[in-house]
């Protein structure tokens, strides 16, 4: 009976964390200022906003006042997508990848435009996981040469 529990909580969370609309939706929950959790550089920090009658939504990290990168989240049809708009000048385009974590939003790679090679660096995959409404983890992983960089920023409301 136990592993009956077991199996139906796992569905029933993969179910929840693959609706794209709902992820969409939680996505939306992030609008506002982020900074990094014990940072006093207030010379960087990310911002969430929408656009189109919140069919967009657009996270632009701000460096010196100015704006180094952005990435825009979208639906398209039964997918949430996301393309990040890089400094390197090539833009991924990452679609959502079902977690089992009800608390996490998953994307993977899916294509680029303007990236010559995939050997190129490029993002590779990112996620965001929902500590709680003030606080959450960005998890990036850039792709050079097939060797994939992690890197993770725990962000706070500023």
């Amino acid at each position: 009976m136990k592993m009956i529990w077991a199996l139906l909580i796992f569905v029933t969370s993969l179910s929840a964390s693959a609706d794209p609309s709902h992820d969409f939706e939680k996505l939306k929950s992030l609008v506002g200022e982020w900074k990094r959790v014990d940072s006093d550089n207030s010379d960087f920090y990310i911002s969430f906003d929408t656009s189109a009658k919140g069919s967009v939504l657009i996270e632009n990290w701000i460096y010196k006042g100015a704006s180094h990168s952005l990435t825009l989240y979208h639906l398209d049809g039964e997918n949430l997508l996301a393309t990040h708009y890089c400094p390197q000048g090539n833009q991924p385009r990452l679609k959502l990848d079902k977690s089992a974590n009800p608390n996490s939003i998953s994307f993977v790679f899916q294509d680029a435009t303007n990236l010559k090679s995939l050997a190129d660096s490029h993002q590779h995959s990112l996620l965001f996981e929902f500590v709680d409404k003030d606080r959450i983890l960005r998890n990036e992983s850039y792709s050079k040469d097939g060797k994939l960089t992690p890197s993770s920023m725990s962000l706070v409301r500023k």
